[in-house]
């Protein structure tokens, strides 16, 4: 059963427990297990952040990133999942109307995609043709529609914005419109079953073309006016935090099993639980500093529903530091974990594996090392 610490209004032990249940089924099958994707739809994770006229929880953006954590801390692909589909189900706030409407109609709708502009949408008298190929579409076994960005091209010539940079818009296709490739073939986070997806010669409207940025949201929560960068940032900040306590909540189990069974020296064995002492306690600063920073950016712009420069940057440098001791600490612990840890059958070498593949993310490849 789970400890009480991982437990909170947002996240219940009998939901964390079902998703830890199915987690080492769900990284066989290669991705989210039916009972742990039933649980979402039941608790309607992917729609975080859409409004609750559109079947949302229409959550605060500090709730929904202790949400996050607490899902990554129960199982990161399944924390990572949620986190990345309800990104892209985030989008709503800037789709057409009509074209939200008919994607959302649907009680299970699940968006998946990408954000490399690795396609190209060829202008049209009444829309686009689009072609592409687009990896690390997280979710896409059960996602409902993809979206996916282009380079714009007219008469087989990029289009330019003013300032001479291409122009890059971002299209949603339906999920009958795409072809999925099995090609997530990685360490860890298994489950997230990440796969590439493409589009050949496709014909779309423009009301499926839309523009993340503020200056283009059509719904009027202060969430879609939150820059995406930001946004990004300490959804996956959060993320790798959860995964790190989740070892940490591990590796006390283990070490006083190994302790016990080793009979260890008196000095070997203050060494282990002092380290694991140290290095939680910094990463429950770090964690506890980055939520009063977001909450405390969160409300400074949330009334006008724009936010400054250099809030931001301090947000984004308390996601880094974040990220970054969640990195270490996993790292400085692994040693005295013994063989258990590489097993790759353990829960601990999951987590390890899940972490190490997540930190990938080219989001704090720099300024994070």
């Amino acid at each position: 059963m789970v400890t009480g610490k991982i437990c909170s209004q947002l996240l219940a032990a009998e939901s964390v427990n079902t998703i830890r249940h199915y987690a080492a089924a769900a990284e066989q099958m290669g991705q989210v297990h039916p009972e742990q994707l039933d649980l979402i739809f039941e608790q309607n994770w992917f729609n975080l952040f859409v409004p609750r006229s559109m079947g949302g929880l229409e959550m605060r953006l500090p709730e929904a990133v202790r949400l996050q954590e607490a899902l990554a801390r129960a199982d990161g692909s399944l924390g990572w999942t949620v986190t990345l589909c309800s990104g892209a189900n985030w989008f709503s706030g800037f789709l057409n109307e009509k074209v939200a409407s008919s994607f959302f109609s649907d009680h299970r709708v699940c968006l998946a995609g990408s954000g490399a502009a690795s396609g190209k949408a060829a202008v049209t008298e009444n829309g686009y043709v689009v072609s592409g190929y687009w990896k690390y579409a997280t979710g896409a076994p059960h996602a409902t529609a993809f979206t996916a960005n282009c380079l714009v091209e007219k008469n087989g010539k990029p289009v330019l914005e003013k300032d001479g940079t291409p122009v890059t818009r971002s299209f949603i296709f339906k999920r009958a419109e795409v072809t999925i490739h099995n090609d997530w073939n990685t360490t860890g986070m298994k489950a997230t079953a990440s796969q590439a997806f493409s589009v050949k010669a496709l014909e779309v409207t423009e009301e499926r073309c839309f523009i993340i940025d503020r200056e283009h949201a059509v719904l009027p929560d202060p969430v879609f006016y939150f820059p995406f960068l930001s946004f990004a940032e300490i959804t996956l900040a959060a993320n790798y935090s959860g995964m790190a306590f989740h070892f940490m909540d591990l590796c006390k189990v283990l070490f006083e099993d190994r302790i016990k069974r080793h009979g260890y020296e008196i000095n070997e064995a203050c060494e282990m639980l002092e380290t694991l002492a140290r290095t939680q306690s910094k990463l429950e600063d770090a964690r506890q500093l980055f939520y009063d920073v977001l909450e405390k950016t969160w409300q400074a712009g949330y009334g006008e529903k724009k936010w400054s420069a250099s809030s931001l940057n301090t947000l984004g440098a308390a996601c880094r530091a974040l990220a970054k001791l969640s990195r270490s600490s996993i790292d400085e612990l692994y040693p005295y974990c013994g063989m258990a840890a590489a097993d790759p059958n353990s829960e601990i070498n999951r987590v390890w594996r899940d972490f190490h593949t997540a930190s990938l993310h080219g989001i704090f490849t720099f300024g994070c090392g």
